[in-house]
């Protein structure tokens, strides 16, 4: 068998076969917070106030996740 028909792994790993994916993240937890904190604000103006405080608490954690995932996202 000729060895050029069969690429070796070094060809594979030039060729994108075997690439890794990059470390990324979208906008999943911004878009959350900010439907967490339109819940809120929709609870608060019908007078539940517990689910309008459980929303703002969840919204605000969302958010310092999204600003941790970017800093480090901005930092690799």
């Amino acid at each position: 068998m000729d060895s050029t028909s069969i690429p070796s792994v070094d060809q594979q790993l030039l060729s994108g076969i075997e690439t890794s994916v990059p470390l990324q993240f979208s906008g999943d937890f911004l878009e959350l917070a900010v439907l967490f904190f339109v819940i809120a604000i929709v609870a608060a103006v019908l007078g539940a106030r517990g689910v309008a405080g459980l929303s703002m608490t969840v919204a605000k954690w969302l958010v310092i996740v999204f600003l941790v995932l970017a800093v480090i996202s901005i930092l690799l």
